[in-house]
């Protein structure tokens, strides 16, 4: 049965995460249980399920760092939670080491248990991701 206290705080909990990462100290990534799926949705060479943080970190996310000359910002447009699925919709952008733009816009749905991530499915423009990935090497 849901527990509306336990959805507000799971809420809170994303919107804190949030809060953090746009303000450069902390990530939702924070969140993620050691045994947390990520799920790529799309026709991305990335998209998969990764069945870890970190291996969902490692394969995915220092390479997408690796390649921004400054670091990804998030501007939420809403934070939505139903029972133990919070979800989350933003843009992100930032500057890449070549000195063009990347910018994008997710949906990014979480599956909490004990104020932890469990399971997360991200949907975002993968064609303007994979341009980004390709055309950006993570080596500086």
């Amino acid at each position: 049965m849901p527990n509306p206290a336990e959805t507000l705080e799971n809420k809170a909990l994303v919107q804190a995460s949030f809060d953090r990462w746009s303000a450069g100290t902390g990530s939702p990534f924070e969140l993620l249980a050691p045994d947390a799926d990520w799920t790529i949705v799309g026709s991305s060479p990335l998209s998969k399920t990764y069945p870890s943080r970190q291996a969902f970190l490692e394969e995915v996310i220092q390479p997408f760092n690796a390649r921004m000359a400054t670091p990804l910002k998030p501007t939420v447009r809403g934070i939505y939670a139903d029972d133990d699925m919070v979800i989350s919709l933003f843009d992100a952008a930032t500057t890449a080491k070549d000195g063009l733009p990347y910018r994008n816009t997710y949906t990014w749905y979480f599956r909490m248990k004990g104020k932890i991530v469990v399971s997360a499915i991200a949907f975002f423009d993968t064609r303007e991701f994979d341009e980004f990935w390709n055309r950006v090497s993570p080596v500086s």
